[in-house]
């Protein structure tokens, strides 16, 4: 027995609810109800108790049958419309997301919305599961490294120098070289330690040219004195910088473990290791031929202080954070490339491998020659000859443009918003 039936089992108002939503009083048939048993006035007439009821509706009057629903009245009118038509239409002036939340309330299912309402409606909720996609996008991603917490990060750091050894003195050097424009003396600094990376990068570049190599009385290859002594210079000042900054820092810990200055300390290493190999090699000890070698390539190491730039430019600082926060999409990028590498290899490599002129004559060659085209380098080296290997040439280098342009969009996006993101911490910590 329904639980109303107990305060009127003789009314003849038995057939009918009284439903009060929002101050809108509507009196409704059960026999117009029970057509949906499933929405939720539907299922009020099921509850055998005032518990039950109450679980469905925000209050009950047992003398007078009337159900209270604290929601939208103007909604409700098309919530009747649907009980006596069996159709929902979308509601005027109403969010399509407000609108989804109501008739899930009222369990309605979006199969019941009319035909003239539902394409509208999947236009609708599209834009706004893109709009809520790129702002929790925006939240999840630049959370971790918002501007507010990277400043308020910076206020800690500070704050860490107080009872520690020369606390106003390490503050002082420390705040001048963390932020460029504290004072006139902390852009002096910076623009000095900017302009010795660049003259270690030109020097660098310098020393591959053959016109500046010199040979010695026994046409020997040697260093060349000028290129020499600008190399220990820079050295020395990178040495001398990253010492101050580890002696000024608030906490050594936090300090080494930062990247920045895992590239600082990284750049000025292989100079250090080679001199040890100088001193270690001066007895030509054929032990150390090997070692040799692996001087060589700590020698490459100096290729480092070219992100060491990254400490004065607010562009590599947001492209580092734009390639950290886009793991998704490039892993995308990565697989959609490995699949079309992968088929179009062996699709040119069973086309090919009969035609004595081809180079693609295995598939690792195919692999090469996939690779370049889909990613739009094309060196030239291998190509097809055949009709069918220039006919997958083309698909190959079609899928390629399109594989390729897919993510990028998503990733220029981060980009600008990490950018203007660096740019605003930059103007804040100028202003501090």
């Amino acid at each position: 027995m329904v639980y109303g039936q107990i305060f009127h089992q003789r009314s003849s108002d038995d057939c009918f609810i009284n439903v009060n939503v929002g101050g809108f009083k509507q009196r409704m048939e059960h026999t117009v109800l029970r057509r949906f048993p499933q929405t939720r006035l539907g299922r009020l007439l099921c509850c055998s108790s005032k518990e039950a009821i109450l679980e469905l509706c925000d209050d009950f009057s047992p003398s007078d049958m009337e159900y209270y629903f604290d929601r939208n009245p103007r909604f409700f009118c098309y919530v009747l419309n649907f009980y006596f038509t069996g159709k929902i239409h979308l509601a005027d002036g109403l969010c399509v997301v407000s609108f989804l939340q109501e008739i899930e309330y009222w369990g309605i299912k979006e199969r019941h919305l009319d035909l003239c309402c539902s394409d509208k409606f999947c236009e609708l909720m599209e834009l706004a599961e893109d709009k809520c996609c790129d702002q929790r996008s925006d939240e999840v991603q630049l959370s971790s490294v918002s501007s507010i917490e990277e400043l308020s990060a910076l206020e800690e750091n500070i704050e860490m120098f107080e009872g520690s050894w020369c606390a106003d003195v390490r503050r002082n050097i420390w705040i001048r070289l963390e932020n460029p424009g504290y004072s006139t003396s902390a852009k002096a600094m910076a623009i000095a330690s900017l302009s010795v990376v660049l003259v270690s990068i030109v020097a660098m570049c310098i020393h591959s040219m053959s016109d500046f190599h010199q040979v010695d009385v026994n046409e020997k290859k040697i260093e060349n004195p000028v290129l020499t002594f600008l190399e220990n210079l820079c050295v020395l000042f990178f040495s001398a910088e990253f010492i101050l900054r580890l002696a000024a820092a608030p906490s050594a810990k936090k300090f080494l473990c930062s990247p920045l200055n895992i590239i600082d300390l990284m750049s000025v290493m292989p100079f250090y290791v080679t001199i040890f190999y100088d001193i270690m090699d001066e007895g030509e000890s054929t032990e150390l031929e090997n070692v040799g070698k692996v001087v060589q390539i700590l020698r490459l190491m100096r290729v480092f202080r070219i992100l060491k730039l990254a400490r004065h430019s607010a562009g590599l600082r947001s492209l580092g954070a734009t390639l950290r926060h886009s793991s998704h999409e490039v892993g995308q990028l990565v697989l959609f490339l490995s699949v079309g590498i992968s088929m179009f290899s062996a699709l040119i490599y069973f086309v090919e491998k009969e035609s004595q002129e081809s180079g693609l004559q295995t598939i690792p060659i195919a692999w090469w020659w996939a690779t370049i085209s889909m990613t739009t380098v094309g060196y030239g080296d291998t190509f097809p000859v055949t009709f069918g290997g220039k006919l997958i040439a083309t698909l190959c280098i079609i899928s390629g443009l399109l594989i390729v342009a897919l993510p990028i969009t998503n990733i220029f996006n981060k980009f600008s918003k990490f950018y203007a993101r660096q740019r605003y911490i930059d103007l804040r910590r100028s202003k501090s």
